[in-house]
């Protein structure tokens, strides 16, 4: 079964992509949800159509995209966390290095962070997508609370 995604699908697509899915998937959760459409031939020609009129407009959001992911590689991220030696007390997530971000002045949602949990000090790397074609790795460190 063909769809056409009205937003962007975790593991499955970006909007405005035409994916393949199972009947029963994309019948009973995808669509009933607001997530996609069938890909019907006249909901082609105008996905289409509209694609062609969004290709400029596009651009742009991709260049500020660029120029805010040079502004994320510039920042120094530390996130101070408790912890008996190396061992964290709880974890890091998303939405610690979110929070961080935003103490920064760059304010990125916390469903676009992809950096697993974290329970030891030290230095890693966060992915954090932009958009569709930008992804930035995002370098942090864990220092332990004084």
């Amino acid at each position: 079964m063909e769809i056409i995604l009205k937003q962007d699908v975790q593991n499955l697509g970006f909007k405005d992509d035409v994916v393949s899915v199972k009947p029963g998937y994309g019948r009973n959760f995808l669509i009933p949800q607001g997530f996609a459409t069938l890909a019907t031939p006249s909901a082609k020609k105008v996905l289409a159509e509209n694609l062609k009129q969004k290709a400029h407009k596009e651009a742009k959001i991709v260049d500020d995209a660029k120029k805010l992911a040079e502004a994320l590689k510039a920042l120094d991220i530390k996130i101070t966390s408790k912890a008996g030696g190396e061992k964290l007390f709880g974890s890091v997530t998303n939405i610690d290095i979110a929070q961080a971000l935003e103490n920064a002045g760059q304010a990125i949602d916390r469903k676009f962070i992809t950096s697993g949990t974290v329970k030891r000090t030290g230095k890693y790397t966060a992915s954090i997508r932009l958009h569709r074609d930008v992804v930035v790795e995002l370098p942090y460190e864990i220092i332990a609370e004084q």
